[in-house]
């Protein structure tokens, strides 16, 4: 199965090195070497691209870790079980929804005639309508909600599970000496989660250079375009758009080595700093 479905595709990142043409193949092409790197380090937009990259991947990056945890703590706080199986199964059901969906109910809730602006109009708060989702200052923002929303349920799974296997008896003894709740998910429960948190932010660095393809292309348009194009949506323009098949390979190949470093340089940092690491 791992080498059908993916080292098998490995074989398609020849294409960066050659001047592909279907007619001959990846073999049969003629070979330019690095040409295509250099033709994407020279291209006047890499900047804006790595910019909008960094910028929406670093706040996902952080949101996605830090509010799944958050609704976990809570989650875990509840006393009734009923009420915690109910939170937990409400807050995971948009991950299973499609994102083409979700970016269309939040598009229309945040539309010029949508939810959003009719109570905004009710409460006298504005008298004309406001178009969010034509303010480039509020892109990265709203991107990154959508995401959050979407994901956070599915996110605090992980850190439900790795809290259903903290000896309960280091509560019971916390409670004896007088901790309070606080304290005692400072002092018992953050410290037993480290390993967890330390292991999704080192893999979860590797997705620093992949920007959300799905809320750029969906929720972005030529309004936004500045700041809502990432390097996943340049390979899609360069590569299926455009017909620039080696291009879009030669792209999303430096896309993948840099995520491998990130991934690598963070392991190295947790292994010196911490004593949780992948390897």
């Amino acid at each position: 199965y791992i080498c059908i479905f993916f080292y098998g595709p490995l074989y398609g990142w020849l294409m960066a090195f050659v001047r592909y043409k279907p007619s001959r193949g990846v073999l049969g092409s003629e070979f330019v070497g690095l040409y295509y790197f250099k033709q994407f380090f020279t291209d006047p937009d890499l900047g804006k691209i790595v910019r909008n990259t960094l910028a929406m991947s670093s706040l996902n990056l952080v949101a996605i870790n830090i509010f799944p945890l958050l609704l976990a703590l809570m989650i875990n706080e509840v006393s009734s079980r009923r009420l915690k199986r109910t939170i937990q199964t409400v807050t995971y059901l948009p991950h299973f929804v499609s994102f083409v969906v979700v970016a269309n109910i939040f598009l229309e809730l945040l539309g010029t005639n949508g939810a959003v602006n009719n109570i905004l109009k009710s409460l006298g708060l504005i008298e004309h309508s406001y178009k969010f989702w034509q303010q480039p200052s509020l892109f990265w923002i709203l991107a990154t909600f959508v995401r959050v929303w979407k994901e956070v349920g599915w996110g605090a799974i992980i850190y439900l599970a790795a809290l259903a296997g903290i000896d309960q008896e280091q509560y019971e003894a916390a409670a004896i000496d007088g901790c309070g709740r606080i304290k005692r998910i400072f002092y018992i429960t953050i410290p037993n989660l480290m390993p967890t948190i330390m292991i999704i932010w080192i893999t979860n660095m590797s997705g620093l250079f992949s920007a959300s393809f799905d809320a750029s292309y969906m929720l972005g348009n030529a309004t936004t375009s500045s700041v809502a194009e990432v390097i996943e949506t340049y390979i899609y323009k360069m590569g299926l758009s455009m017909g620039q098949y080696s291009y879009a390979t030669a792209v999303s190949l430096i896309q993948t080595v840099l995520g491998f470093i990130l991934v690598w340089l963070t392991n190295k940092i947790a292994q010196k700093t911490t004593d949780y690491s992948l390897w």
